[in-house]
């Protein structure tokens, strides 16, 4: 198996820890951030660099702009899944408009994901 981490890729994982889309912010500092279960943002992972990674649940949440419904983008995605599966672990995308449309859905799968993979106690009253 290959390795999980590749420190290649971390000078650019911090780098882009900053310029975090109106999306991304969104989602960090309104349900993430402050979540019972920790999060890590710009998380590498083999030649990847995801979104938001919970290693405790083994779960990987992306964000996806409208540039991930062109079809290079979809089979690129759909390798990088397939790839982070090999590591054990399950991807959560969720497009910038659901972001914005439909905010308390969103976290509530993400909660639902949680519960489901780790089974704690409700931590979100």
């Amino acid at each position: 198996m290959k390795r999980k981490h590749n420190p290649v890729l971390t000078p650019r994982a911090k780098e882009l820890r900053k310029p975090m889309t109106e999306q991304e912010r969104k989602l960090w500092y309104l349900f993430l951030k402050d979540y019972p279960v920790r999060f890590l943002r710009q998380k590498v992972i083999d030649r990847f660099i995801v979104d938001f990674y919970c290693s405790s649940a083994k779960l990987v949440i992306e964000l996806d702009g409208s540039q991930h419904l062109e079809e290079d983008a979809v089979v690129y995605d759909n390798e990088r899944t397939v790839i982070l599966k090999e590591f054990g672990l399950d991807v959560l995308r969720f497009t910038n408009r659901e972001i914005d449309m439909q905010f308390g859905l969103v976290c509530e799968k993400i909660h639902d994901e949680i519960m489901r993979r780790k089974q704690f106690p409700n931590p979100v009253a």
